[in-house]
């Protein structure tokens, strides 16, 4: 198999050091060698895997990988970027819904470039970009062969940071900006974890529509930082949870008109100091549980107020729209658009090398931090 002089980049060749042992087939066809013996120079990978579930940083070891022949419908792709993200997290630790055979090959979202193709791909070509469409298929390693059906193109006069992480937050942003309350120009949006990587999108987006958003954050010592911030992204109001709770709100919605749509990702009080300040038929959506504590609905939103109490997860929406190629094309099509005019940008993020990951890892685990880390290969 000849592969484009790019794919050089890829190459590693291993010196035949004995009888191949302990071979386990990993998700997608990769195969994880312990002992390598004559690896093959077009077939090997550099990737972070875990073979059981813990602490990430402890769990996660950095390995080499034999990549499968790319079948008819399969292409191969060098990886670009992948960013950590709080579900890769989770299913490190094997608390998160959806879990992969051990052992995985980490990460859920990022962009690649696809260096080959089978015989019977028609969607896709070499130099392509591609992200994953639903979870699972492990971003974090140098290349993979994947399955041409899993993968949907995005343009390449985007950055790069930004299609490594447009699939998850943006997409979650907009979904939840959509397919809800619908607000318009003029309304307004409440939401608590308003500096995480979906928060940040919901601002951006909310802005691009002229629609209003109150930003919950948590009190922090580079608070004036993060708020200015926040603000230069489009945010209409920044506040603090404490302030969510005081009377000096009501002076806040002379300003804008009380929400119809409040997102959590946080639970707990927080949830339910949002549920206080929305519209009678508004809806309180939940995408994320950061503070690990229930949503408690107080019985007046309920009877007096009609609030609807909804839940939303992405991975699930793509599943849903499994076969309906034009929805997930319309959405995505939708935020590059916004990213080409400069009103939505990726998160914050550092950029890290794959042999960093422990450290990576440790910061992605930090509290108060808004910034997102991005392996880059």
């Amino acid at each position: 198999m000849k592969l484009p002089s790019v794919a050089s980049l890829l190459i590693r060749v291993y010196r035949t050091t004995g009888p191949v042992s302990h071979i386990q087939r990993i998700r997608h066809g990769a195969v994880l060698n312990k002992n390598y013996s004559s690896v093959s120079a077009v077939k090997n990978c550099t990737a972070l895997l875990y073979r059981n579930h813990g602490e990430p940083s402890q769990v996660v070891q950095l390995e080499s990988l034999d990549l499968p022949q790319v079948g008819a419908e399969c292409v191969l792709v060098k990886m670009l970027a992948a960013p950590i993200n709080p579900s890769d997290l989770n299913m490190l630790q094997g608390t998160y819904a959806i879990l992969p055979e051990l052992p995985a090959v980490g990460g859920n979202e990022g962009v690649a470039q696809v260096m080959e193709v089978g015989d019977k791909v028609k969607t896709l070509k070499v130099g392509d970009w591609v992200i994953p469409k639903d979870a699972g298929i492990g971003t974090w390693r140098t290349a993979a062969v994947l399955k041409a059906d899993d993968l949907v193109t995005l343009p390449k006069d985007i950055p790069v940071l930004s299609a490594a992480t447009l699939g998850v937050n943006p997409c979650t942003a907009y979904r939840m900006l959509t397919d809800f309350e619908e607000p318009k120009a003029g309304d307004t949006v409440i939401q608590n974890a308003a500096n995480s990587g979906v928060g940040q999108a919901v601002i951006q987006i909310a802005a691009a529509k002229g629609i209003h958003t109150i930003n919950v954050i948590r009190d922090r010592p580079d608070l004036r930082q993060l708020s200015d911030r926040l603000t230069a992204m489009g945010a209409t109001h920044v506040i603090t949870e404490e302030t969510l709770r005081r009377p000096e709100m009501k002076e806040l919605f002379k300003s804008c008109p009380r929400p119809k749509l409040a997102l959590n990702g946080v639970g707990g009080k927080s949830a339910t100091e949002l549920l206080r300040h929305l519209q009678s038929g508004g809806s309180l959506v939940t995408y994320g549980g950061m503070a690990k504590q229930p949503v408690t609905v107080p019985v007046s939103a309920l009877i007096f107020k009609d609030v609807r109490v909804r839940g939303f997860w992405v991975t699930q929406w793509k599943r849903d729209n499994r076969h309906d190629d034009e929805a997930l094309r319309h959405m995505l099509d939708e935020l590059c658009i916004l990213i080409r005019a400069g009103k939505l940008s990726a998160p914050i993020c550092t950029s890290v090398q794959l042999q960093d990951f422990r450290k990576a890892l440790e910061n992605a685990m930090k509290p108060y931090v808004s910034t997102k880390q991005v392996f880059v290969m």
